[in-house]
């Protein structure tokens, strides 16, 4: 447990001291007595109950146990500099966007409630979301092209520096216009492969759950095949034709909603898979990103509970 006795104060000489190994440039360089750096150093050694400097010759030198501290404190003075820096680029509108990727389930399902509810908070902070596959996405992420991956989580090897946290589960379903005839014929899968097809591509993370499920099905193989990413199009594809769409159900929610489109009765429950928050493990989130999680996190619940 932290001791509350603990200030800021005695972090920040402690750091400068172990820095300048110097009272006299420290007192310099924070604009107060020499006297007042010791006694600042004394209550840190009386709250830790050990000494974390001593002295050398005409000087002083860090203790080891001294050492062990400094790696905490200059960890934790940099932290809340970062903060102090974001709600101060924040206010002033200098920061840079906050980078952020979603799959398009993400994009159509959860993000327009987030940032409604982002808004509200003021923050003044510019937003960039882009959209496309999990792994590119991830990618971007890796190299910090983005500070946030909002999709389904990726396989072990490529979690490899990141930290994860679920948000819900979400299935496959197999999507239709309204009317179409396999609405109403009893043998769904019987009869699937007779009707053009809208399949994941071979990149997207959803892509080894649909053949996985259409295997176990006994469909080694679909004839009319079309392999897209793109909501937009295949939305306006299905609606059109009498197409099967094998699409996240976050995508088609609101459309199945307003009886524009319609899920086969087929039980896609095994294509589950957790949707959540990527960050880079190593990764200090600003004060607008922290909002803005939260956000996601609400509207995520509030789209999970319907």
């Amino acid at each position: 447990m932290i001791d509350s006795r603990i200030k800021f104060r005695h972090l920040q000489t402690f750091v400068e001291v172990a820095r300048q190994k110097s009272v006299k440039k420290t007192a310099a360089i924070l604009h107060v007595s020499q006297p007042a750096v010791t006694k600042t150093i004394r209550e840190l050694e009386e709250i830790l109950g050990v000494a974390v400097f001593e002295r050398d010759g005409r000087g002083i030198r860090i203790t080891r146990t001294g050492e062990v501290f400094l790696k905490h404190a200059g960890a934790a003075l940099t932290a809340l500099r970062q903060g102090f820096d974001s709600v101060s680029q924040a206010l002033s509108g200098d920061a840079v966007p906050m980078r952020i990727g979603a799959l398009p389930t993400v994009s159509t399902h959860i993000m327009p409630k987030a940032m409604r509810l982002f808004l509200t908070a003021g923050t003044g902070a510019r937003i960039k979301i882009v959209t496309g596959e999990n792994a590119v996405l991830l990618e971007q992420l890796r190299v910090g092209d983005l500070d946030l991956v909002v999709g389904r989580l990726a396989a072990p090897e490529k979690m490899t520096g990141f930290s994860f946290e679920h948000l819900y589960s979400e299935k496959v379903v197999f999507c239709v216009r309204a009317g179409h005839p396999l609405l109403v014929a009893g043998a769904v899968f019987a009869e699937i492969d007779a009707y053009p097809v809208l399949m994941p591509t071979r990149g997207s993370i959803i892509r080894p759950f649909v053949e996985s499920f259409l295997i176990a099905n006994g469909i080694a193989g679909l004839p009319n095949q079309i392999e897209t990413v793109s909501d937009a199009f295949g939305r306006a594809f299905v609606r059109e034709s009498d197409a099967i769409w094998i699409i996240s159900e976050g995508v088609v929610a609101s459309d199945i909603v307003e009886g524009k489109l319609a899920a086969l009765p087929i039980d896609t429950s095994g294509t589950k898979g957790p949707v959540g928050l990527t960050t880079r493990a190593d990764f200090a989130s600003s004060l607008p990103l922290v909002i803005l999680m939260e956000a996601i996190r609400e509207a995520a619940g509030v789209a999970s509970a319907r």
